[in-house]
């Protein structure tokens, strides 16, 4: 997968940071942090800017966040948790990752939305809540924006700082990332296979009106 995430940037550009961005927000296989620590080697390359390349990514993943803010504002609590059940195994969404969103929402309110999306398993789910419970659409921009320059930011500048590096770490640049990956693609598959039984207990924590 990285040098497939790799020929996307390099043909594609800071749109394809953007899009592959876009994309890790919607399907948790593709992980922000082989996207945009790629993105910053290749600029260390001098083939792109490292700032612009930031601002793309953030750009993806902002969108992604408003994809799942709209889908929670127009589906409802309900209707959203009826479409987790059926659906949610492929992109492990299920309605206990909801349940969970909800209630540190309530608990926490906005400041969740900034802290979440600098946390891997929230990132997606944060989203999910402030639709839901219909939070102003421009402060969900603003925080949202602001947690993901931070990780975007952050990622891409590891790359670019190891690209002038790269021929001394390049030995165990390549395993380290297959164990990334590895790690990302167990756990997706770790969560498809027990994704029934992780809903069954939900629906008993809310039968018992427990979290």
């Amino acid at each position: 997968m990285e040098n497939w995430v790799a020929s996307i940037i390099e043909s594609l550009g800071y749109f394809g940071v953007a899009f592959l961005m876009f994309v890790e927000n919607l399907f948790p296989p593709i992980p922000s942090e082989v996207i945009m620590p790629l993105a910053g080697y290749i600029s260390a390359k001098g083939q792109l800017s490292i700032v612009l390349v930031i601002i793309a990514g953030t750009f993806g993943s902002v969108l992604g966040a408003i994809f799942w803010y709209f889908v929670a504002r127009w589906l409802g609590a309900e209707r959203l948790r009826r479409w987790a059940r059926r659906h949610g195994r492929w992109i492990t969404l299920g309605t206990s990752d909801i349940d969970k969103a909800e209630h540190w929402f309530k608990r926490h309110g906005v400041s969740v939305v900034f802290f979440g999306r600098l946390v891997p398993t929230i990132r997606t789910v944060v989203a999910i809540p402030a639709g839901l419970f219909g939070m102003k659409l421009g402060h969900y921009l603003l925080f949202t924006a602001l947690g993901s320059v931070i990780w975007t930011g952050a990622l891409a500048l590891i790359g670019w700082w190891l690209g002038s590096k790269w021929t001394e770490i390049e030995a165990w640049m390549d395993p380290f990332t297959y164990v990334v990956m590895t790690a990302v693609l167990l756990i997706y598959l770790y969560r498809v296979v027990t994704f029934q039984s992780t809903e069954k207990k939900a629906e008993d924590r809310r039968a018992t009106g427990r979290r």
